[in-house]
């Protein structure tokens, strides 16, 4: 069988193009440290790489998330910690008031205190997290949870509570609502304080009826702190369980990387070889080639 001239110039061709676009796929390699660069390189690595990077993507976003509930929580924590000394300072206060010897001029600074004490105590569960968003409003996070009313403080949020997802398996509520906080199990700590006002700033009222009413302050604002103590317990835990989930995802994430290095990045020295060796393979054909262009007939004509 004859070959013609232009059949073997050709083959010569493609025979340089082959070796120079392997040449040039090695460089993109090294460039970019991948050994993957299209899905054709390596189907099945490819696939596990996109798996691995998906699950890497989604762990992310719980680390994201986590970021998020920590800092809400954090934002609750600070809240109540302010809350309980604010119970503190006025139960204090209401002790003082019980002094039979006061006079009403007296009795009117320590109303004056004692309201003071619940007009910040309300701006205290109006409290807002970092991005605006009210932090005891349940649902209704973005509407103002108390409005102050003569009798104490009414609730305009609801019995909600905000959720965000924080691992696989683990959901999160990361906010609260006023009520749970603030008017446990029908203890309202406004309308205690309010009605104490009411009666140190009336001269009318008996020693009798005040003293009655400031056992009963005492009593509501030692079970309001004993609330807010249980809530601030459970945030507490959780802040500490997210310390957890945290752990637990950089070490996914360590493995992610670990397993994406395996399936994707380029061995150097190989591919340097290999960069070496193909250079060595091109300029030898492409030396071939020029030999073989110049046997032509015409030279033994």
């Amino acid at each position: 069988m004859r070959i013609s001239t232009n059949t073997i110039y050709q083959t010569g061709i493609n025979k340089i193009s082959a070796l120079q676009s392997e040449q040039y796929k090695l460089q993109q390699q090294v460039s970019s440290g991948k050994r993957i660069l299209t899905p054709a390189d390596d189907p099945v690595g490819a696939a596990r790489a996109l798996t691995i990077s998906q699950a890497q993507s989604i762990n992310s976003q719980y680390a994201d998330n986590r970021a998020m509930a920590s800092f809400n929580l954090n934002s609750i924590e600070s809240t109540l910690t302010s809350v309980t000394d604010l119970m503190v300072s006025a139960k204090s206060t209401l002790v003082g008031a019980g002094n039979a010897v006061l006079s009403s001029e007296e009795k009117n600074y320590i109303a004056t205190q004692l309201s003071n004490d619940l007009q910040e105590l309300i701006g205290l569960a109006n409290s807002k997290d970092g991005n605006g968003n009210y932090l005891f409003g349940g649902f209704k996070n973005t509407t103002q949870p108390y409005t102050a009313t003569t009798t104490g403080a009414t609730y305009n949020g609801d019995n909600g509570q905000m959720d965000m997802q924080v691992s696989d398996t683990r959901r999160m509520s990361t906010t609260e609502n006023g009520p749970d906080v603030f008017q446990a199990e029908g203890n309202d700590v406004f309308a205690t304080l309010s009605n104490i006002v009411d009666l140190l700033s009336n001269p009318a009222t008996t020693s009798a009826a005040l003293n009655t009413a400031l056992a009963s302050a005492n009593t509501s604002l030692d079970k309001g702190m004993d609330n807010v103590l249980t809530v601030r317990a459970s945030t507490g835990s959780k802040l500490k369980e997210i310390d957890a989930l945290d752990n637990n995802g950089d070490d996914r994430n360590l493995q992610y990387k670990a397993e994406l290095s395996d399936i994707q990045d380029l061995d150097y020295a190989q591919a340097l070889s290999d960069i070496t060796k193909q250079k060595t393979i091109l300029e030898a054909a492409q030396q071939s080639y020029v030999q073989l262009s110049g046997l032509t007939l015409f030279k033994y004509i």
